[in-house]
Order: structure tokens, then sequence, then C-alpha cells
């Protein structure tokens, strides 16, 4: 039995990529920054001392060209890992992803593959804005070809991280920053975590909720406060974004009959959209009332610790959505959201736990 430690989520991602090279030499990292003494936040951060050097490569700040020389070393037998410190700047190099990285096995009739992972970060507070704090996910998720994992967790970051290396066509790990220093369990030594849909993080009889990544961590929150209310919901982490596999949420909702999403992006033609659609479509007989869509607004991401208040969904809202849903008295969800802003304890809007190390 691997013996287990704790490590915070980007801890994980560092031990499991360094796993992955270590274990396979056609494993090579690509970055802007690879000898950066920031490290990508640090989850590359002394894996040049487990592997030949050549095998950590610097890269020009050219996103298509980047990702054009990954695609083309993929197909030439190699693993390459790409980092980019934000998710807008793979926009940069959507023609390859979408046109060359998502179709080679297809258009060459499986003769091709493309065995390559390209890590995009979701930034979020520190006046980021409207251009470094955008959650893309669902336009990564809605192209055939590609793989689009989400993780949350620690253990979980590491095995798909793992199993992202491993897949042998193209994985999009979206990570997003708040999550990198979640804290949690995490076994020694190599294992793969399948990508075989979503977990739940808590349990509950009265409400499934699904989320995904920080939104997460915002739900289990809400869960833990439904409970000393006397309802309780399952909370799943969605995790693995493409392929969608949804058989755990049907089987919740067919117990619970109440479902909820919360997406880390915009709530319109957002994930959660997708996923409100395959419970209707599978399990509409046993739905006892319409399903709740939690998401960003209509416009770009504020700056202003003023303007962002409000934007992201949170505990607090997800409780009161929750309690509308179940017929809890206002007054009652009211002070259970007074707690949540207790346990704050006066922290930055723009900070998520006195752990985390901003701004970027």
């Amino acid at each position: 039995m691997a013996e287990l430690r704790t490590l915070s989520t980007g801890d994980a991602i560092r031990e499991g990529l360094t796993e992955a090279a270590r274990k396979n030499p056609d494993v090579i990292f690509m970055a802007e920054g690879v000898a950066d003494p920031s490290s990508v936040y640090g989850t590359i951060k002394d894996i040049g001392r487990h592997i030949a050097p050549e095998r950590m490569v610097e890269m020009p700040v050219s996103e298509n060209a980047l990702t054009g020389a990954a695609i083309g070393a993929a197909l030439a037998g190699k693993r390459p890992v790409l980092s980019f410190h934000r998710v807008e700047f793979a926009l940069l190099a959507m023609e390859q992803i979408v046109n060359n990285a998502a179709k080679a096995h297809y258009i060459s009739n499986g003769r091709h593959r493309v065995p390559m992972v390209m890590r995009l970060v979701v930034g979020r507070g520190w006046g980021q804005g409207p251009e470094h704090s955008q959650s893309l996910e669902a336009i990564f998720a809605h192209i055939p070809g590609l793989k689009v994992v989400m993780p949350t967790y620690p253990r979980d970051a590491k095995g798909l991280i793992i199993a992202a290396v491993e897949d042998d066509n193209p994985v999009i790990v979206i990570e997003h920053r708040w999550c990198h220093y979640v804290l949690g369990q995490v076994p020694e030594g190599y294992y793969v975590e399948p990508l075989d849909g979503p977990r739940a993080v808590h349990t509950g009889k009265d409400l499934t909720i699904v989320a995904t990544a920080y939104m997460a961590l915002e739900a289990v929150r809400a869960a833990e406060q439904l409970e000393k209310l006397g309802v309780s919901a399952t909370v799943f982490d969605l995790r693995v974004l493409r392929p969608l596999l949804l058989d755990r949420v049907f089987a919740s909702v067919a117990q619970t009959g109440r479902l909820m999403t919360v997406d880390t992006g915009f709530r319109k033609f957002g994930i959660g959209a997708e996923v409100v659609s395959e419970v209707v479509a599978n399990c509409f007989d046993r739905l006892k009332a319409a399903p709740v869509r939690l998401g960003l607004p209509e416009h770009p991401t504020p700056s202003s610790r003023g303007l962002v208040r409000g934007f992201y969904p949170d505990a607090a809202r997800i409780l009161r959505e929750a309690g509308a849903e179940l017929g809890i008295a206002s007054d009652r969800i009211e002070g259970a959201v007074r707690e949540l802003e207790a346990q704050r304890n006066g922290l930055p809007i723009d900070v998520p736990d006195p752990f985390f190390k901003g701004p970027f």
C-alpha cells in the first residue's frame, strides 16, 4: 500500500510530471519560462534535476509556433508537455490545436498519434481582469479529438496528469490557479487516475450538485452548511470534461430528484449547460424540479475588487439557490450565509484562503 502524504495540488502535479518523466524518456517539457525561477508556479520546479537537460526546452514567446513544434515532436514519437501560464495564451494557437492536434489521428485513419499534454492555467483576482482571468474550458471541450481534464484535489491532480501524459492523443489539462494550494492526501509513487468521469466529494440525498475546479470547493462549503440545516447534497467534482461520462450523476439525480450545476466559466453555453442537457435527456422522469445553473454573468471579468464582487458564484450564492430549491426558510439560509462570511475572517475578496500566494 503506497504511503500517503499531504501535498498541495500544485505539488501533486509536479510530482506526477516528475514520475512520468522518469518512467518514459520520450516525455519532454516545453514552455515560455522553463528556466524561470517561478517554474510555472512551481509545478515543473526541479524536474530538470531528474532528466537530461535537453528534455527541458525553453521556447520563444510565440504560442502558435510553440504548439506547432510540440505537435511535430508528438508526431515524431515524443510526449511533449506544454505549459502556458494562462488559458488565454492558447487562443493564439487555436488553429494548431483544433485543426492539427485534434484531427491528426482521425484524418490519418489512426496511423498518426499526437501524445501531447497542454497545461493551461485559469487566473483569478489580483486585478488580472478580462484578459487573464477567463475560464475557457467549454471551448476546448467542444472539439472532438481532444480530451479535457480539470483537476481540483491533489490526489486526482497527480493521477490525472500522469494519465494525460500516457494518453496517445492530445489532452488539455486546465488548472485553476486557486486550486494549486488545495491540500490533500496523495499516494507515493506512480499511479494513473482513469479519465472515467466525476468523483463525489460530498454525499447527500436531497440535492445533486455538479461543479468544476474551484467551484467544487465552494459547493462543498455550501453542502456543509446545508447539513446543519437538516438537508444534504451530493457534490460531484466533474474532473473530466471530455469524455463527459455522467452515469454517477444520473444515479445521484435518480435519488435526489434535483440538480444544480456550478461553472467556473460562463453560465450560457457552458459545461453546466451540457450536464443539464444530458441529465434532462436521461433522467427527466426522476426530476422533481427544473435544474439550476450557476456560472459567470454575460460580461468580461472585471479588474477591480468593487466590480468583481458578485461576479463569481460562491458558497453563499450556492447556499441561497439550494435553499430556494429545497424550500428552506430564508432566515435560516441567511444565518448560514453569515457563518460562511465569518469563516473568511475578513480576507480580501480576491484571496481564497490564508495559504494562497499571489498574485500570479
